[in-house]
């Protein structure tokens, strides 16, 4: 299925726009329900779509996705449901605006990973690149005061995200395993694990079933727009411009979290300013040219749909 580029364009935006939804619109529903309640709720009503766009668009063999389900239940647990507890609830200490910016590391975090564990070459633009985008993260988490980096009081959001970071690195870096699988199939699959899994921890949980009418389209909206629809326009535009190419644009995630914070009325600091513009120059260095890195990050970016 060819698509022209201009659609491509669009379908990048708005996929990023969405997820940029997910931080901001998120904020706001994780205080009126626990990060467990929203990360089942979001994937139950989002596994309503999965398997019937799967099947429409994929046409998997069932048997054979199924067939997989160890390396899918521990990605489940790492990507589909680990990091977005961990973004949930760091979005109870911190703002979105802090959340995206700490998360744009990941793609670098990625090549890094790659470079230790998959011993992929790193070059030295590559480890320049790192060592930016580090420093515009500790800008972030820091408050500009770097100084104080071994004895600042750290925002306990920002130390979820960076945990939360790091879970998706290993999901990634898993992700080689199950190329094989068609992607939507093996979100849809490994959804429905993880609802398995978090089921029993929900039936014994405080459950707020007297939601206002905000936070129910904000779980309706978080369920369908970042969970489903980025993740079909993602996966048109991969398949036509590649992940790398792609993967660009998700710098826009925190840019767009950026403009809602704004017309929101959320204040911006220069620090923030600057953190990011680093974390933006440090991604784009430590994404430059290494072909094996890259084809790492191809593999990492091609599922991270899955989780933002």
């Amino acid at each position: 299925m060819l698509v022209k580029r201009e659609y491509v364009v669009l379908f990048l935006i708005l996929a990023n726009m969405f997820w940029a939804g997910n931080y901001i619109i998120g904020q706001y529903v994780v205080a009126e329900m626990s990060p467990l309640q929203m990360t089942f709720s979001r994937w139950l009503i989002a596994l309503l779509f999965l398997y019937p766009i799967a099947t429409w668009i994929e046409r998997p063999s069932w048997k054979k996705v199924w067939r997989q389900w160890k390396v899918l239940l521990v990605m489940s647990l790492l990507g589909v449901m680990g990091y977005n507890l961990l973004l949930y609830k760091a979005l109870q200490f911190t703002t979105p605006l802090n959340a995206a910016l700490v998360n744009a590391i990941n793609p670098a975090v990625i090549v890094l990973f790659a470079a230790v564990f998959l011993k992929e070459k790193i070059s030295s633009i590559n480890g320049l690149g790192l060592i930016i985008s580090l420093l515009g993260v500790i800008l972030v988490l820091t408050n500009g005061q770097l100084q104080q980096i071994f004895s600042v009081h750290y925002n306990f959001g920002d130390l979820l995200m960076l945990l939360a970071i790091l879970v998706w690195t290993i999901y990634s870096i898993l992700g080689r395993k199950i190329r094989d699988i068609p992607p939507i199939s093996a979100t849809a699959v490994s959804v429905s694990l993880g609802l398995l899994t978090l089921f029993p921890f929900v039936l014994f949980s405080d459950l707020n079933f007297h939601l206002s009418k905000e936070a129910t389209l904000g779980i309706l909206y978080i369920g369908i727009f970042p969970s489903v629809g980025s993740f079909i326009f993602w996966n048109i535009s991969i398949r036509q411009i590649g992940a790398s190419r792609a993967g660009i644009y998700l710098n826009l995630i925190t840019v767009f979290t950026a403009i809602f914070s704004l017309l929101l009325g959320k204040p911006i600091s220069s620090v923030q300013i600057l953190g990011g513009v680093l974390v933006f120059v440090g991604v784009y260095l430590s994404n430059k040219v290494v072909k094996q890195a890259q084809e790492t990050l191809d593999d990492g970016t091609r599922c991270i749909s899955k989780n933002i």
